[in-house]
Formats: C-alpha cells, sequence, structure tokens
C-alpha cells in the first residue's frame, strides 16, 4: 500500500514525526509521497524524505493559496529542488476558487508555470482542483501530451468531473473523504466508474481522518497508519478484493512516480 499524499510536515506532526512514519511501516505501508506545498514546505519534504530512503519521496511546488508569491525566484527554487532524487513530482499546484487566498491570475499563472517546469523536466504533476473544474482543464489540457503522468490529488469532484479528468489522462487520488456519510457519498457512488489502473489511495494525513474507522482515534489527527482502512472501504464498495486492491494501486503509484 502507498499513500501518494502525506503532508508529513505539518506542524501537528512537529512532536512524532519519525512515530508516525514506524506506525506506517507497521500498519502495511510500504511508501509515502510526502506534499509539498510552498517552497520552504517543499524544502522540509524533500529533508524528511531523504531521512526515509525507498520509503518517503517528496513533490515541490507551490499551493494555490500561496500563488500570490509566485516570482522568478521561487521558479528557481522549484526547479533546484526538482534536480532532487527524492522529488518525484512537481505540486501540489492547481487552482482553488472556493476560498481565493490568492487572486485568480496569480493562480493561473502560478498554475501554468508549474506544468510548464514539469514538462520541461519530464516530472509528474500533482494536482489541486477545488471550485475551478473548467478553467483547472482548459490550463491543464495542453500540456497532457507533453507529461509523464498527472494525478488529481484528493479528488471530490461529480461524475462529469471525473469523467474529463479521466479522458485527459489523469489519475484520481481518493482520500478517506470517501469515508465520510455526510460529505462522500457522491464520491463513493463514482468509485466504480474509476478504472483500476487510473486508481491511487491517500490519506491526506493529518487532514481528512475517515470517519467510519472504529473504534474512534482519540486524536481527530490522521495518519499514514490508516490507510490500510480507506484501502479496505474502497475496495468493498467496488467490489474488489482488499489485498489486490492495495497492490495495484500501489504499482499504479511507483509507475505514475517513476519508482518502478
Amino acid at each position: 500500500m502507498f499513500d501518494i499524499g502525506v503532508n508529513l510536515t505539518s506542524t501537528q506532526f512537529a512532536q512524532d514525526r519519525h512515530d508516525v512514519v514506524t506506525r506506517a511501516k507497521s500498519a502495511g505501508v510500504t511508501g509515502m509521497l510526502l506534499t509539498g506545498t510552498s517552497i520552504q514546505e517543499s524544502f522540509f519534504a524533500s529533508k524528511l524524505a531523504r531521512q526515509y530512503p525507498d520509503f518517503c519521496w517528496s513533490t515541490a511546488g507551490v499551493h494555490p493559496h500561496g500563488a500570490d508569491k509566485w516570482d522568478a525566484d521561487t521558479e528557481m527554487q522549484v526547479r533546484q529542488l526538482a534536480e532532487l532524487s527524492v522529488v518525484v513530482a512537481i505540486g501540489e499546484c492547481g487552482l482553488d476558487f472556493n476560498r481565493n487566498f490568492s487572486t485568480v491570475e496569480n493562480q493561473e499563472k502560478a498554475f501554468s508555470a508549474q506544468l510548464a517546469i514539469a514538462a520541461e523536466l519530464q516530472l509528474p504533476v500533482f494536482l489541486h482542483c477545488r471550485d475551478a473544474h473548467q478553467r483547472f482543464v482548459e490550463l491543464l489540457a495542453p500540456w497532457m501530451s507533453q507529461l509523464p503522468a498527472a494525478v488529481v490529488h484528493c479528488f471530490t469532484g461529480n461524475r462529469q468531473e471525473l469523467e474529463d479528468c479521466l479522458a485527459l489522462g489523469a489519475s484520481i487520488g481518493v482520500t478517506g473523504w470517501v469515508c465520510d456519510e455526510r460529505r462522500g457519498m457522491e464520491l463513493r457512488e463514482l468509485l466504480p466508474y474509476i478504472p483500476a489502473e487510473r486508481l491511487l489511495l491517500e490519506t491526506d494525513a493529518p487532514y481528512l481522518l475517515p470517519r467510519d474507522i472504529k473504534p474512534k482515534p482519540a486524536s481527530r489527527r490522521n495518519e499514514p497508519r490508516f490507510l490500510p482502512h480507506i484501502v479496505r472501504q474502497v475496495a468493498a464498495w467496488r467490489q474488489e478484493d482488499p489485498f489486490w486492491l492495495g497492490q495495484t494501486t500501489e504499482a499504479n503509484a511507483r509507475r505514475v512516480f517513476g519508482l518502478i
């Protein structure tokens, strides 16, 4: 089982990062991708990844929330990070029109710039899209033929949005959101429409603790050790064997991020 989305740089893990990794291994997780959401966090993620060779890798990029800070120096630093062997994707990048912490113009500029970097360096992209699907697809589509792979991280869209992403050739990241009986039912119904070879699984820890874990953890903090729960639930809803699904989604992750 490979967790493609772990925010190990989060301050929520400040006191026990090593224990978090140890617990993940003990739970059967065999690899983790550490998410970079800013230059600072991307450098930190790469540092953490180097501490766990052949188990952790990282992304390098700027989340749309931080797009107002995108400039030539930021681009240079993303390129520098991309030279590290542990950095296997550009991102988390994309568009977020839900909160608009950065202007739409700057979000589009930073997203397009990171797509160009990924295409030039032949790295996959780790993507974020929230309430911005149409524009997201418009900006992404021209680059897809030039990218080795693209992952729509933490997908929570509708049927049409799923079909659009699949038509572009993107892989789909599913989190414990699907375990939420309040918000995740639409995504749960879409699970059978995701081809097995395009499905990736993730915790997005420390966020999105699956609501249906029993007994409920004392803390609301999510951890990669809960990935097996997500695998079992997704497998049940897709009517697949959980062991097979864990192996399949891990193989997908290693292929997409060039870890074979």
